[in-house]
């Protein structure tokens, strides 16, 4: 496992992100990982409006296929998205029968079972939630497994102007959240092995609140130790500098306009052919 992350690191072709605490590695580097996180989240935000401003089968189907098509592009493992995102399309299909079944009854009836009954018009709307669903979910993934926090941390602190203090101690807790889970992993096989663990109710419950407080006492040093590390760098003192400049590229702005014209796509689609049914109005 090491070797590989070191073959990632080197590599010039591989992304920069080779986290492992990520959702879904990033195989390699493409033009949606190299954009600016800021833009990541702009892209997510445009997608989303094309895809949240109607409920009807067309609008949300064009910015579904987009994001279909675009997946190569971002560099993720699609393998283990598949394998880690399987309850995506199983949350959409329940949210799509749902909406079947409680949807109003407009058009011929499809099915009539019982208290069950389905007609073209709820099937349409139950097939423009389902897809409705997955369009804002892709782009949320891609965005969460994408994004570099300490790209993102950068971002926000050099170009819109947040405080450093507030960012960097989001990251430094974003970056310690997988290292308190791995610590209770750990201190709970310790207790086991030490049999204080197991037994009655009673005495499982006493072991939680102890664990819980050891695993408190460790987590407030580590953020005594931090903030003495935050405070020798100069966090939030005026005129620091940053090693790592964030920047903005052209392939931001191709990246922005791709989705600014899916997004009218959308919204023009349906409008022509009739489907358009905004949320609002």
């Amino acid at each position: 496992m090491s070797e590989r992350l070191a073959r990632v690191r080197s590599s010039p072709t591989e992304a920069a992100v080779p986290d492992p605490g990520q959702l879904i590695p990033v195989m390699r580097s493409t033009l949606v990982v190299r954009c600016n996180p800021l833009t990541k989240i702009g892209v997510a935000l445009i997608l989303m409006v094309g895809a949240l401003l109607s409920i009807d089968l067309v609008s949300a189907g064009v910015v579904f296929v987009f994001c279909l098509l675009a997946l190569p592009a971002t560099g993720l493992d699609l393998s283990a998205a598949a394998k880690r995102l399987w309850f995506l399309p199983a949350g959409a299909l329940l949210a799509a029968w749902g909406t079947a079944l409680l949807a109003e009854k407009t058009g011929p009836v499809v099915v009539d079972f019982g208290p069950i009954l389905f007609t073209t018009g709820s099937l349409s709307a139950a097939a423009a939630i389902f897809l409705r669903a997955l369009a804002l979910a892709i782009p949320l993934i891609v965005l969460a497994s994408t994004i570099d926090p300490r790209d993102l941390s950068d971002a926000l602190i050099q170009h819109l102007r947040l405080p450093e203090v507030v960012v960097v101690s989001v990251l430094a807790a974003s970056r310690l959240l997988g290292l308190l889970v791995s610590e209770w992993q750990v201190l709970s096989m310790a207790r086991r092995a030490r049999g204080v663990a197991g037994g009655s109710l009673l005495r499982r419950t006493h072991s939680l609140f102890s664990g819980v407080f050891v695993l408190l006492v460790v987590s407030i040093r580590r953020a005594t130790t931090l903030a003495m590390a935050m405070e020798g760098r100069a966090f939030g003192r005026p005129g620091r500098t940053w090693r790592r400049r964030s920047h903005f590229g052209i392939r931001d702005l191709v990246v922005v306009l791709i989705s600014l014209a899916v997004c009218a796509l959308a919204i023009v689609a349906a409008h022509l052919l009739g489907t358009w049914n905004p949320i609002i109005g």
